[in-house]
């Protein structure tokens, strides 16, 4: 076989109040009446109980499991309610669609995502990101059948979420450069349709970074699609490549350091400071996007100590040895880590 599969969603629903329009886009996918809904213990009331509301008025049999972590544990609790009948729907943030899309594959059922933040572009990707005891591993899963993406309820969650995902989407910026450089020096496979889209979804919000606003639902749908356009990337290269580089690999060096992560987001968007700084790229463009949507820039603000920067550049370069970044396979010295950080105002 020389070709691959591009999994995509066949309906994509984007807007503000279609979380009441559920049990309608389920009948027009002809998926079965048997539906189990995943969602957590503050994102029920946020959205779940209205697609509930939705599927039981046109008699859809609806199951409920409330998760609290992107855990193996939790994606067992879940494939335990799963039968063949069965048609998973994620309600809530990034923990609980990457467990809902993660059970649901692994019981080869479909699954609709109905992400109730815009934190990161996880929520059409064919990858989930599931916890083990002392990291965060990405895992092959199935892109979801349909997105409903509710951009009133999204716009009501914490700005602090949206702001997020907006600096998730700005370090494609340097997860491409990454992969650009692993394409010349490793010969790695690249595909070049699926690296412009990563960097038009990235310009699609540097280009009307003023525009996101809190509580705006027009920003929250903009963040939206250009979210899914970025998981369509994602898709189109069969790997999470054009929208993880070196900037992820501190992120989840600082998930491994930190004994509670901030938001993933927010860590790479301080990443991608540091790796574009390193590209000799504009670095103070990242920066000053990340400003105006309220993200953070430095450790202060990300809520960090200066040596959990340094320790988290230092260890970047170990977390996906096979996947080759500007951090090489050797790394930073502490020396060069400190004068990294200094000289970008990260600390």
């Amino acid at each position: 076989m020389n070709h691959r599969k591009i999994q995509m969603p066949r309906e994509v629903y984007i807007g503000p109040d279609v979380i009441f329009e559920t049990a309608d886009i389920f009948e027009s996918l002809h998926l079965n009446n048997k539906i189990l809904v995943i969602s957590g213990p503050h994102t029920f009331d946020a959205g779940a109980k209205y697609a509930i509301e939705s599927l039981e008025q046109k008699d859809f049999e609806v199951d409920v499991v409330i998760v609290k972590d992107a855990s193996f544990e939790s994606v067992s609790e879940v494939e335990e309610s799963i039968t063949h009948e069965t048609t998973v729907l994620g309600v809530g943030g990034g923990k609980v669609i990457d467990v809902a899309k993660y059970a649901s594959f692994n019981k080869s059922v479909f699954f609709v995502s109905m992400p109730t933040t815009a934190s990161h572009d996880g929520i059409v990707s064919p990858l989930a990101s599931i916890k083990n005891p002392n990291r965060s591993t990405s895992v092959k899963a199935n892109a979801p059948i349909a997105l409903i993406g509710d951009s009133k309820i999204i716009a009501n969650s914490p700005f602090k979420l949206l702001s997020a995902g907006c600096a998730d989407l700005i370090s494609n910026f340097t997860a491409v450069r990454d992969w650009e450089l692993a394409h010349r020096l490793k010969f790695e496979e690249y595909s070049e349709s699926a690296a412009s889209l990563s960097i038009m979804s990235a310009k699609m919000i540097t280009n009307n970074i003023e525009n996101i606003k809190p509580g705006l639902e027009e920003s929250a749908r903009l963040v939206m699609k250009t979210l899914f356009s970025s998981g369509m990337a994602i898709s189109i290269a069969g790997s999470s490549r054009p929208a993880s580089g070196s900037e992820h690999m501190f992120s989840h060096s600082l998930d491994k350091i930190l004994e509670k992560p901030k938001l993933h987001g927010e860590q790479c968007g301080v990443g991608s400071i540091l790796m574009m700084a390193l590209y000799g790229g504009d670095w103070k463009f990242i920066r000053n996007c990340l400003k105006e949507v309220g993200a953070p820039v430095n450790a202060k603000q990300l809520g960090v100590s200066d040596d959990v920067i340094i320790d988290a550049l230092t260890m970047a370069h170990t977390i996906r040895p096979e996947r080759y970044t500007i951090l090489g396979d050797n790394g930073m010295s502490e020396k060069a880590a400190y004068e990294l950080a200094y000289n970008t105002e990260v600390i």
